[in-house]
């Protein structure tokens, strides 16, 4: 289960990574455009929120490797803590902003958080 559980939380941290790079660095061309159906005038004015929301995802995958790297029971502590922060984000999202964000950002944060407690 432990290997389940490290894949998993390996698959979050990329996808949080791949955020990072689509609302930082691609927010403006059309993987970005694409993902909210923006225009090229409305991608330029959210860009700069966009960043930032990018850069709260790489601090999310940063969070999720050092989990993966670290020595238990630091690594575990890491692990749970960076994907309930997913969890959260992504419910939050789901609310506030749009109904995907739970299917596509909490919901993998929680199967993994489930392996990883699973695992324990």
């Amino acid at each position: 289960m432990e290997i389940v559980a490290n894949v998993l939380v390996g698959l979050v941290a990329a996808l949080h990574a791949y955020i990072l790079v689509l609302e930082m660095f691609l927010w403006q061309k059309k993987p970005g455009r694409g993902l909210h159906g923006f225009d090229p005038e409305m991608a330029r004015a959210t860009a700069p929120m966009a960043a930032n929301q990018g850069l709260y995802n790489g601090f999310l995958a940063a969070g999720l490797v050092w989990g993966l790297v670290a020595a238990d029971p630091t690594g575990f502590r890491v692990q749970v803590f960076f994907l309930s922060c997913v969890v959260v984000a992504g419910v939050f999202g789901a609310v506030t902003a749009n109904r995907r964000i739970l299917f596509a950002q909490a919901l993998p944060g929680a199967l993994a958080l489930a392996a990883v407690l699973a695992a324990r």
